[in-house]
């Protein structure tokens, strides 16, 4: 429904479109004239951090709540969503380690959560211990009532932007979601006040998106998707025939996003600051935050410009840091996580049974427009990078992948 219609009332049902990503959400909804715009929250952002955290029972979402992973790590949480619906035992990352002899411990891979609140064992399913309420007794909160409680922030900026109340939802979600992971999302949007209308595969909502381009031409097409996310990548090889999307291939890496790209210019800087002040910041906690959140800023400065400077305020004992690097230094760097999704391509287009040079389109979504030039011409060569459709083109904005 179009936001120039009247607002909701009993009945009437007023929905938007939801990215629900492991690390970024988006929001949006169709205008009168058909026009899919991504909706800005309350603070500007139409790239909005899934991430919430608690101060004194005061929730802060999105950008806010990203910034307290500084100040107040254990109870920010981060990196949920692909936890939920699923067993402690069966979640992406989970470990079991032993201590020692004498005892063992169930533990997932903090890695990606190695500056927010560690997800923990309740019962069968994830949990986090957080203070969200004033009391000085931590709760423990499952990953379902995290999921609406973004859900519900998701679907309140929305109302405030539009002016409407939205009770409805149109979901993307990864292709390897299973039907207990859509079931759980379901009920936790229904907890958000929110309806699930239906879901859809971010590879197939990015091609919905890119086809919807007022100078896209139809065309029978083999595409790709390419999806390198904060904490893991993902490859679709589509086939678009009479304007019918389907899915020939997929290939998935849950070690291999953009955390690892922030953690090539993370080791790099720490390893700088040690040299000349003789201290390690990754070794502590509020450092390692600070060192990541700077990080993050200068590999999104590297996709626009040939150099970018990284600079922290008491990035460790009390010392200030600042320094440079330059986007040739950091391809170099970053060689190895290149490699890595290259290869992830490769074996997407290879279970298609299909060749590179069989593509007709490239699609990368999630990736810095430098960056994905480094990727994609290591994969398919730059002859082939260079005819691509693609290569005129930035990510479309409109269907964000977030992963």
């Amino acid at each position: 429904m179009s936001a120039e219609e009247s607002g909701a009332s009993p009945g009437v049902t007023f929905a938007i479109g939801i990215s629900f990503g492991n690390s970024n959400s988006s929001i949006a909804y169709t205008t009168g004239e058909g026009k899919a715009e991504v909706i800005a929250n309350e603070e500007g952002d139409r790239h909005i951090p899934s991430i919430l955290s608690y101060i004194e029972g005061e929730e802060y979402h999105g950008t806010q709540a990203k910034s307290q992973l500084v100040r107040n790590s254990r109870n920010t949480v981060a990196y949920f969503r692909d936890y939920l619906g699923k067993k402690y035992e069966n979640s992406v990352a989970y470990r079991a380690s032993v201590a020692d002899s004498a005892s063992s411990f169930d533990s997932i891979d903090p890695t990606p959560c190695h500056a927010s609140a560690h997800p923990q064992k309740e019962g069968s399913t994830v949990a986090f211990s957080i203070h969200d309420t004033e009391s000085e007794t931590p709760n423990t909160i499952g990953v379902p009532e995290i999921t609406t409680r973004h859900i519900r922030r998701l679907a309140s900026s929305a109302a405030g932007f539009l002016g409407k109340k939205v009770n409805a939802a149109v979901i993307t979600v990864p292709t390897d979601f299973s039907n207990d992971q859509k079931e759980a999302l379901s009920k936790a949007s229904k907890a958000a006040g929110i309806d699930v209308l239906q879901f859809i595969s971010e590879p197939t909502a990015a091609v919905l998106a890119y086809d919807a381009r007022p100078e896209a031409k139809f065309s029978d097409k083999i595409i790709v998707v390419a999806d390198l996310g904060g904490t893991r990548s993902d490859i679709a090889v589509i086939a678009s025939r009479g304007g019918i999307y389907s899915i020939l291939s997929t290939a998935h890496d849950y070690e291999t996003g953009g955390a690892q790209l922030d953690q090539v210019l993370i080791d790099h800087f720490a390893k700088e600051f040690t040299k000349k002040n003789k201290t390690d910041p990754r070794e502590n906690q509020k450092s390692l935050a600070k060192l990541k959140l700077e990080a993050e800023a200068t590999k999104k400065a590297l996709s626009i410009g040939g150099n970018a400077s990284f600079s922290a305020e008491s990035l460790a004992d009390g010392i200030d840091f600042t320094s440079t690097i330059n986007r040739l230094r950091y391809e170099t760097l970053a060689n190895k996580v290149f490699g890595s999704f290259s290869r992830l391509i490769e074996e997407a287009v290879r279970k298609a049974d299909l060749d590179i040079l069989d593509i007709d389109e490239v699609l990368p979504f999630q990736i810095f427009l430098e960056i994905q030039r480094v990727l994609l011409t290591q994969t398919i060569g730059y002859h082939v990078w260079r005819n691509l459709p693609h290569s005129q083109n930035r990510p479309h904005p409109h269907i964000p992948l977030c992963s």
